[in-house]
């Protein structure tokens, strides 16, 4: 292997779909035939000019890519300190990153004569965004989603159902992302012939956490280029919000072997990490097992059981994150850490106020970190974070955080 390959950061999976002791692939006997076919459909598409020709296309005139890179002007100037750049992919259609990947996983799924398409979701922009290509191609659409989130995302589940799709309320353990990712294997394991899984982060059995930061790569490879234009130079710091991890490794995995870009990645530290065990902090307050096909760092007890996450973003309501992140952490490439509900409510105010941008309460655990480190920073120091979704769906949830009933007149 050439000395450049030896020393990177972006040459993982290995053949066994491991990112040093993490990731790999722990599925039942029936799925295992699947799961193998779709590593050697992926295989194929990757170096397939016809595939990449179709997702450039649908990026561009469905999509709606390039997302803008932002110079968040009065941002940086009430912050003080470093310059603060937002890669605006708030503004794909549907609302979120979801659709970078979601695009890519049906058209392995159609390439693999699959009709029935099945999801996972939290928030709820996962689920939006596959029921809406499902829509587009006129394929069966079925989306897990926990109860509890039902209620707290009831914007985006009406999107879902006006799309066509099916929405499954999953009422086991505390009705969120992660018992809606277990009743979606269930179905995947009962339904193997004619259904294929698209899952929304970098989680899951190999190949998935490389597929889905492979499709989502498009966020930091543009960010790239953007910042080139615009400053002559790359970053200094990028940051962005991490529950599974898939808008966060779209937009590190570009800069991994870019040694002068300092890489952040904020998980959920709900009512407090050091304080509670209410959080979602997996890797400042886990350690590693195994969970969903992969092993990773897990929120869990003393006999390795999987404890229930808290957030105020049921983005981020997972006690996991994507295996490629546990490696990124161990290696110390990237640095982890944690941003509590109160704090994420400041920063949705704070960019509201300043930018005229609602932004969804994930991306918000990142802008609440870039508040407590731009203040420090010189003014030459650039800063690229990830807005990964708009916040019309969360209107209900920060207005009951900060006491307001919006169904009553001001």
């Amino acid at each position: 292997m050439p000395d450049d390959l030896l020393n990177s950061f972006k040459t993982g999976p290995d053949e066994k779909g491991r990112f040093g002791n993490f990731g790999g692939r722990f599925v039942s006997e029936t799925l295992m035939p699947l799961i193998l076919r779709l590593d050697a459909e992926y295989e194929r598409a990757k170096t397939d000019p016809a595939f990449w020709d179709e997702m450039r296309d649908l990026w561009t005139h469905y999509v709606g890519r390039p997302s803008p890179l932002y110079h968040a002007a009065r941002m940086t100037e009430r912050l003080g300190g470093a310059k603060i750049y937002l890669k605006r992919d708030e503004l794909n259609h549907t609302g979120a990153h979801k659709i970078n990947n979601v695009l890519g996983q049906i058209l392995l799924a159609r390439r693999m004569g699959k009709e029935r398409i099945i999801a996972e979701t939290g928030a709820g922009q996962h689920g939006v965004a596959t029921a809406t290509v499902c829509a587009k191609f006129g394929l069966k659409c079925v989306v897990y989603m926990g109860a509890h989130d039902v209620e707290r995302q009831q914007p985006n589940v009406f999107r879902m159902r006006l799309l066509g799709a099916e929405v499954v309320p999953v009422t086991s353990g505390r009705g969120t992302l992660k018992d809606a990712m277990n009743d979606a294997l269930r179905d995947w394991v009962t339904n193997v012939r004619d259904t294929f899984y698209c899952i929304g982060t970098v989680a899951g059995p190999h190949p998935y956490p490389a597929m889905v930061r492979d499709f989502q790569s498009i966020i930091g490879t543009e960010a790239k280029d953007q910042m080139q234009a615009a400053e002559g130079r790359l970053p200094d710091t990028i940051i962005a919000a991490i529950g599974g991890g898939s808008n966060a490794m779209g937009l590190f995995h570009p800069f991994l072997d870019d040694r002068s870009v300092r890489i952040i990645g904020v998980e959920a530290g709900g009512k407090g990490v050091d304080e509670t065990m209410q959080h979602c902090a997996s890797l400042t307050g886990g350690r590693p097992g195994v969970l969903h096909g992969n092993r990773t760092y897990l929120l869990q007890d003393d006999d390795g059981q999987i404890l229930e996450g808290f957030s105020i973003s049921a983005g981020l309501d997972y006690p996991g994150i994507g295996p490629e992140h546990a490696w990124l952490h161990e290696t110390k490439r990237a640095d982890y850490v944690s941003i509590t509900d109160r704090e994420a409510l400041a920063a949705f105010t704070f960019c509201c106020e300043t930018e005229g941008i609602i932004p969804a309460l994930e991306p918000c655990h990142a802008l609440a970190h870039v508040m407590k480190i731009a203040p420090e920073l010189p003014a030459d120091h650039l800063i690229c974070m990830n807005m990964c979704g708009r916040g019309d769906k969360d209107i209900f949830t920060v207005a009951k955080a900060l006491g307001v009933d919006i169904s009553k007149p001001a």
